[in-house]
């Protein structure tokens, strides 16, 4: 800074209005100093000065998600983004690919980066790893899952009655043999929509079928073969319940390779681009990402700014949206053609 004062020919204290972007400096002063630190190559350290004007605060957030190519990550990360924004916060990103190891990991990193608060889409069965961090004035809210062993906030959707509502709209349409495919049950997400798949069948009086269960599928291709050698079984579903977007985005891509699309139904939970242009359209419980990632991001800042009110989960609702893949009927003769 005494090196661009120098240059830009300004007292030291001018360079620092300069650089916190005081609005009443002279716009010719502001051009000077520029000017020398662009010369001299200085940047400001942010964190540094934000510490010492915000009590300990750097105006930086950490963000951990499961993978922010998905697009449910992505539109996460966007509503929790613009709140950020709006309140001079940066905000620092990282994917964890469900590994609990990696977890933990990026969370220590961050905290060492002294980020005001994280919030975290948990990989792990075990967040007590935030207990002594917590203590030491850490704020975390959780996002899509909550916490294990770890009292905190967080915002999930209703993953249970979502399932449940896709497997009664096709049992309304006559299906009774419906599959599932999903991730691992293991994952809080899968299991809850996995225990409303079943719910929603034993209150129908149907027995579950562990051969039109498939579990563990993480990628497109994963849920295109599991779908290709469901469909292939002697006796094959007449619906599918897919329990999440890339899950669906498979399943319909095996569906339609086998000419099946118009004769097979499906329900896919959350809702992905391109859902309503294909033939037919992809039936799905949509989830509020935005409205999700906005109450995330509101909670942790209302944590930063003193609310010391117990730690609560917020669900917040899901909805169907019929596109034409869901509201396909029960074909008549199709418990008695293996075939379809």
């Amino acid at each position: 800074m005494r090196e661009v004062a120098a240059l830009a020919g300004v007292a030291i204290k001018t360079v620092s209005r300069v650089m916190n972007e005081v609005p009443t400096v002279d716009p010719e002063l502001v051009e000077r100093v520029r000017g020398a630190a662009d010369m001299l190559g200085y940047r400001p350290n942010l964190t540094a000065s934000s510490l010492r004007r915000g009590a300990g605060r750097t105006a930086t957030i950490g963000l951990l998600l499961d993978d922010v190519s998905n697009p449910f990550s992505a539109a996460l990360l966007r509503a929790v983004e613009d709140e950020a924004r709006a309140r001079g916060v940066q905000v620092l990103i990282g994917s964890l690919d469900e590994d609990p190891d990696r977890e933990r990991e990026m969370a220590r990193t961050l905290i060492d980066r002294q980020v005001d608060g994280l919030i975290i889409v948990p990989a792990g069965q075990d967040q007590s790893y935030l207990l002594a961090e917590s203590r030491h004035g850490v704020c975390a809210v959780f996002l899509d899952r909550e916490p294990r062993l770890f009292n905190s906030d967080a915002v999930l959707s209703d993953n249970r009655g979502g399932a449940i509502a896709a497997v009664e709209h096709l049992l309304a349409r006559g299906h009774e043999r419906i599959g599932y495919l999903g991730d691992r049950p293991i994952v809080a997400t899968s299991g809850q929509r996995f225990e409303g798949y079943e719910r929603a069948l034993v209150g129908a009086g149907i027995a579950i079928d562990p051969r039109v269960i498939a579990h563990g599928l993480r990628t497109l291709d994963d849920a295109a073969r599991a779908t290709t050698e469901m469909m292939a079984s002697p006796d094959p579903p007449t619906a599918l319940f897919a329990s999440q977007n890339l899950v669906t985005i498979g399943v319909t891509t095996a569906l339609h390779r086998l000419g099946v699309e118009n004769k097979v139904a499906l329900v896919g939970f959350d809702d992905f681009v391109l859902a309503d242009v294909l033939k037919p359209g992809v039936t799905v419980i949509a989830q509020d990402a935005a409205g999700l990632g906005r109450l995330a991001a509101q909670l942790l800042f209302a944590r930063r700014a003193g609310d010391t009110t117990p730690p609560r989960t917020h669900v917040v609702p899901v909805r169907l949206v019929p596109r034409g893949s869901g509201e396909i009927m029960l074909a008549p003769a199709a418990r008695s053609d293996p075939g379809l």
